[in-house]
């Protein structure tokens, strides 16, 4: 009878939500049902999503994968060297980029001119100048650093609480989204990546997509991000992240 949907997402690490869409839209379409109806799934199918899941983690987006498994004139040599070159050009963008980088998740903490009752109003038993004089030695000297630093010197108790209240919205939306088995690259969560593109650039520095491309990785790449983040649901961090290369790529001529 083959496996049910909820043992394939065990086994493969995605959401049933997730083979459910796929399912939907044609990419992976179960051989099986079982007497009930429900979805069962066979070893040719479970080669397919192997597949599907390989192209995914390399970046490409739903369309190309389907063409790449189903159309017998694609050339996927053809397709790999392409996407080959693209991440090849991003990883080059992201290295030019780290030292211009702040931590963001850091960076309302620059400057702030608090008083002690109040810092603990606003941010709990959090410290949020943990990283201080890391940031300002790796990142001491770029823009970004400076106003940030403009910005957070001019915050008010309540500007803070407001900027807060913004940012812990944002985690939500993505947590939402996460449940509902939405994947990162769909207009949902790439929209909400953007409302977090505008939150920091609205609050903090202005945030580019190379930018926010770069804090994306950062997320993924340096443990503290990644276990801060994952803190509201595992597998934020990464779900983010990809979620935000999708919106830099959308917005990207």
């Amino acid at each position: 009878m083959g496996y049910s949907v909820g043992q394939v997402a065990g086994f493969a690490g995605v959401t049933v939500r997730t083979l459910h869409h796929y399912d939907a839209i044609g990419l992976l379409v179960p051989g099986e049902r079982s007497g009930a109806g429900h979805r069962r799934y066979g070893d040719a199918d479970l080669d397919r999503l192997q597949r599907i899941l390989f192209y995914r983690e390399l970046g490409f987006p739903l369309d190309e994968v389907a063409a790449l498994l189903d159309d017998p004139g694609a050339d996927p040599r053809a397709h790999l060297r392409r996407q080959h070159a693209l991440l090849t050009a991003r990883i080059g963008r992201l290295e030019r980029m780290a030292a211009a980088v702040e931590q963001a998740m850091e960076a309302h903490s620059m400057g702030i001119d608090l008083t002690p009752e109040e810092r603990f109003e606003v941010f709990g038993d959090a410290d949020p100048e943990r990283y201080e004089e890391e940031v300002r030695a790796r990142w001491g000297d770029t823009d970004a650093y400076a106003e940030s630093r403009r910005r957070a010197a001019a915050c008010t108790k309540e500007d803070w609480q407001r900027v807060r209240r913004e940012g812990d919205e944002v985690v939500r939306r993505f947590v939402a989204l996460m449940e509902e088995g939405v994947p990162a690259d769909s207009p949902a969560a790439m929209d909400a990546a953007e409302a977090h593109r505008r939150w920091i650039s609205g609050n903090h520095y202005e945030c580019g997509y190379e930018m926010h491309t770069c804090l994306g990785e950062m997320y993924v790449q340096d443990e503290r991000f990644t276990a801060s983040i994952d803190a509201a649901r595992p597998g934020l961090a990464a779900y983010q992240r990809d979620a935000i290369l999708a919106n830099a790529v959308r917005h990207t001529p």
